[in-house]
Parts: C-alpha cells; structure tokens; sequence
C-alpha cells in the first residue's frame, strides 16, 4: 500500500469517495465534480491510499480561509476515508493503519507547505470521522457544536486556534406552499444525495412546494448562513446524516403539504 498524491487514474474513485459500486451515490449528481474543480485551485490537496492499482482510502484538506471553520494559516481536513463495505468494492479494508497513513502524509504535506497546523472536524460520537479518533492522532478539542467537535495539531508556537463558525440564518416558511430549502457546498456526497433527493421529492408535489437550493461553496453566500450543508422544510431543520431516504423526505413533506390551506 502507498499514499499518493490524486491523479487521472484516481480522480474518477475520488469523486465517488471510492464508491463506485454504489447506486445510492449515482443520486449526487455532478456536484462533487463541480465543487472540485472550483477548488483544485483554491489550495485543495487530495492524497490516495492505493494497493495493487485500487483505491483503499482517502484524505482532502483545504486551506482553512476556504473551509467552514474560523481560522488563519491552517489547512482543514474535509474528511478522510477508508473503505469499510463488507463484500462490495476492494471490501473492508479498516483496521489496518491506512488512516493513520493517510493522515500523516496530510500533516506532512502542510508542513511542508510552512502552515502552522491542521484542523480537522469530528463526531463526539462513535460514527464516522470520530473526534475520538483524532485525539489519539495527538490533534486536541478546540470548539464544539452539537455533535460536531473542532480539532487541532499546532505545527508552532504562534498558531491560533480554530473556531467554529455557526448559524447565522435560517430559512423562512413558505408563504401558500410548503418551502423546502437545500443549502450543499459540494464537497460531501451524503449531503450531495441529500440535497438531490430533496430536490426530486419537492417536484413531485407540482406547485405546493417551492424548492430553493442554496450554494454554500461560495465563500459569501456560506458566511451569510454559517452553514455549509442542510436540509430545512419550512424552517425545521432535518437531519441529514446519515442521509436521509428519498421515501422518508417525500413523507415528511407530505405532512406538511397535508396542513396547508384549501
């Protein structure tokens, strides 16, 4: 097994968080794509953990200025995966120190770029991107909200902590018809799925919802919201991880449609 940097070769497992077995994620669309190629030249690094020409994992950061936390001089860890499906795609090859792997060449890659450190965000948790798991990576808590925990490796002495940046807005009810806002910044494909099936199940209901997609990964329109990713129905927040299923967002807008005036 090595990490490398991304390439043709592995730009296409990439895109697909190495999923490409997945029929769910065929739902996202071309977002990720599109997010991509907004920022490959915005700082965006991307390093490949691959073993006998097949990609086992993933790690992409970006530098901070660009990412949806606080800070300066620092890159910011998007996500980082090892592929853990059992029986489908190169299988579940967890548990076998490719995360740390992918990590470290991330850390020494920023080092070498003369950034003070690298912040990463996790779950409290024990899901995907444990904050637990980066603490024993040496990274340290700096902020938290809600489930999601703000982490941190100083490389020096004048590095300044991160900190979150949290909602500033939220989405207003429909006025005659159920409102469903989607705001995606691109770069996951759970949200991707989500945004797009939200999008899907709005339609079905013709002039009796209003869908509005908001794009987060312009930098202005985030720092409006102080979100990057989520679904609202006439203001009340969904919960989006893990995705939620195109019958499930169909219901609760139903409810909803089902208590508008005649």
């Amino acid at each position: 097994m090595e990490i490398v940097d991304l390439s043709k070769e592995t730009l296409g497992p990439y895109l697909v968080c190495l999923e490409d077995w997945s029929e769910d994620l065929k739902e996202a669309g071309n977002r990720k794509e599109i997010w991509y190629k907004r920022m490959k030249d915005k700082g965006l690094r991307v390093k490949m953990a691959v073993e006998n020409g097949k990609a086992l994992g993933m790690i992409q950061y970006v530098p901070i200025e660009a990412a949806f936390a606080e800070g300066r001089d620092l890159y910011f860890i998007h996500c980082i995966w090892v592929h853990g499906h059992k029986g489908k795609g190169v299988g579940n090859v967890q548990k076998r120190g490719i995360g740390k792997a992918l990590l470290h060449a991330a850390e020494e890659d920023v080092r070498g770029m003369g950034k003070t450190g690298v912040a990463a965000w996790g779950v409290w948790l024990p899901f995907w991107m444990r904050a637990s798991w980066f603490r024993k990576q040496g990274y340290t808590k700096v902020d938290r909200d809600g489930m999601a925990v703000l982490l941190w490796k100083p490389f020096s002495q004048d590095a300044v902590p991160p900190r979150w940046i949290r909602m500033k807005k939220k989405p207003d009810k429909g006025e005659g018809r159920v409102r469903v806002t989607a705001l995606c910044s691109g770069w996951c494909q759970v949200q991707n799925m989500t945004c797009e099936r939200a999008r899907r199940a709005s339609a079905a209901f013709g002039d009796k919802v209003e869908f509005c997609e908001v794009d987060t990964s312009d930098r202005a329109t985030y720092l409006e919201w102080g979100i990057p990713d989520g679904l609202f129905i006439d203001g009340k927040s969904v919960v989006t991880g893990p995705p939620p299923s195109y019958q499930k967002i169909m219901k609760k807008i139903a409810k909803k449609v089902s208590k508008l005036k005649t």
